[in-house]
């Protein structure tokens, strides 16, 4: 029969040995219990001060216009201050630069733009790689593009468009807001699918490009619908096609690329939602909520739209996708184009 144990009957020396055994294993185990519980831990306790969503744009564009709608009502749902911050400068990536560089824990943001997959290729040396030092959150919105010409140029029809610019090969002239901006992609994009070669005039912004196009110094240029449905609706300008998957509703009668007979051909103006890489799941999952439940909400919605935008509000890992899809559209134009900067 074995001897009852009695600890008090341990000499000084196994005691000892014995706490230190017990410790071992508290010690080895703690890790475990840790781990188990962090993503539980940083689901309820997210967010517990100020949150930052930095833009890389200035104050009063569209991009700020979103950030500031959705960080208002996400405020009001989690409960803690959600300030916008303004970074403007090289193409946004000072601002993506900076968030690619914060800490993991969800309290510094980006809300990037279509140029966060173009400046992929267009960069030499961006100071960030959108794929690997971000976690994709969720696209918030999408503008689309439309190819507006002069109304007196002999086109009615993207057919008709090209065409015109196969028999003149070099002549007709296409504006946009700046060298490797979404215009001039879009414009390069369409030379590359149609086999065209078209004349890029740059401009210091859109506005200075559509006010020649409708003056008739330039032939064509791609604009945001908000910008350009006043001039359509007018008879300033005359819509070739809309670059999206779906009509314009201000513009019922105006077919989309694919309609006009150039399939995949879609560019839009969009901006979504991303923290540093190595975010947690968890908190990534809370962003990607609140937001999606702030862009539901009749007034986001409606300025949303009423500033020529289409709310979206995907999943984390449709809008991974997305921007793996947008790099490599893009890079194959830039390249094609010889775009660098």
């Amino acid at each position: 029969m074995k001897p009852k144990y009695n600890h008090d009957q341990l000499s000084p020396a196994d005691k000892a040995k014995r706490r230190s055994i017990v410790a071992l294993g508290l010690g080895s185990t703690l890790p475990l219990s840790f781990i188990a519980s962090r993503s539980s831990l940083a689901q309820t306790t997210y967010p517990s001060k100020q949150i930052r969503v930095v833009v890389g744009y200035a104050v009063g564009g569209p991009t700020d216009l979103a950030a500031r709608l959705i960080a208002a009502k996400m405020q009001e749902s989690m409960g803690q201050t959600i300030i916008v911050e303004n970074k403007p400068g090289a193409g946004s990536n000072i601002a993506s630069a900076e968030v690619a560089r914060a800490a993991p824990d969800g309290y510094t943001l980006l809300l990037g733009t279509v140029a966060n997959a173009t400046n992929m290729t267009m960069y030499k040396n961006p100071g960030y790689d959108t794929l690997r030092d971000f976690v994709a959150i969720s696209q918030v919105m999408s503008a689309p593009s439309i190819l507006a010409v002069n109304p007196n140029l002999a086109v009615q029809s993207l057919k008709d468009l090209i065409a015109l610019a196969k028999s003149k090969p070099g002549t007709l002239s296409f504006g946009s807001s700046g060298a490797g901006g979404s215009p001039h992609l879009a414009g390069e994009l369409l030379q590359f699918r149609a086999d065209i070669d078209l004349v890029h005039v740059p401009y210091k912004g859109a506005a200075p490009a559509m006010t020649d196009v409708i003056a008739g110094q330039i032939h064509m240029a791609f604009m945001t619908a908000l910008s350009a449905v006043p001039h359509i609706q007018s008879g300033k300008l005359k819509a070739i096609a809309v670059a999206s998957a779906k009509r314009v509703s201000a513009l019922p009668n105006v077919p989309t690329f694919a309609e006009a007979g150039m399939a995949d051909f879609e560019v839009s103006s969009w901006s979504g939602l991303y923290a540093p890489a190595k975010t947690p799941f968890d908190i990534v999952q809370k962003i990607y909520q609140e937001s999606a439940k702030a862009l539901s909400h009749p007034d986001v919605r409606q300025k949303l739209i009423g500033s020529g935008a289409d709310p979206v509000g995907s999943p984390p890992d449709a809008f991974k996708d997305y921007n793996k899809a947008e790099i490599e559209k893009w890079a194959t134009v830039i390249r094609r184009a010889k775009i660098s900067l």
